[in-house]
């Protein structure tokens, strides 16, 4: 059974700093891209970030670019998002999923995590 599991989300003071996770299980993210998503409260999901699975290039919407920081740990399976500076409006669930933005995913991969709360609020 493949399973995305993220964590590492909680409350955070504006300002402060997160490091999400996505662990994998039954499926080797080397071979995938892998996307961040998140959505806000009575807001569309907004794809944020990816990592290429060709040449590990990346990916950031300008709503968080220069603060947020994608990367891979392929030992360990795992893909991860560090989210500095952060700002009230990043308040929303964070999913990874195997997929970037914009793109589909591959042909019967299409996985995505249960999310992690992510609270920005002093």
């Amino acid at each position: 059974q493949v399973q995305l599991v993220e964590s590492g989300g909680g409350l955070v003071q504006p300002g402060g700093s997160l490091r999400l996770s996505c662990a994998a299980s039954g499926l080797t993210l080397v071979y995938f891209d892998i996307g961040w998503f998140r959505q806000a409260p009575g807001k569309e999901r907004e794809g944020i970030s990816c990592i290429s699975v060709s040449d590990g290039s990346t990916y950031y919407a300008d709503s968080v670019k220069g603060r947020f920081t994608i990367s891979r740990d392929n030992a360990k399976n795992t893909v991860y998002l560090q989210m500095s500076s952060l700002k009230p409006e990043d308040t929303a669930v964070y999913y990874c999923a195997t997929q970037c933005p914009g793109s589909e995913p591959p042909l019967g991969y299409d996985y995505w995590g249960q999310g992690t709360q992510v609270t920005v609020s002093s």
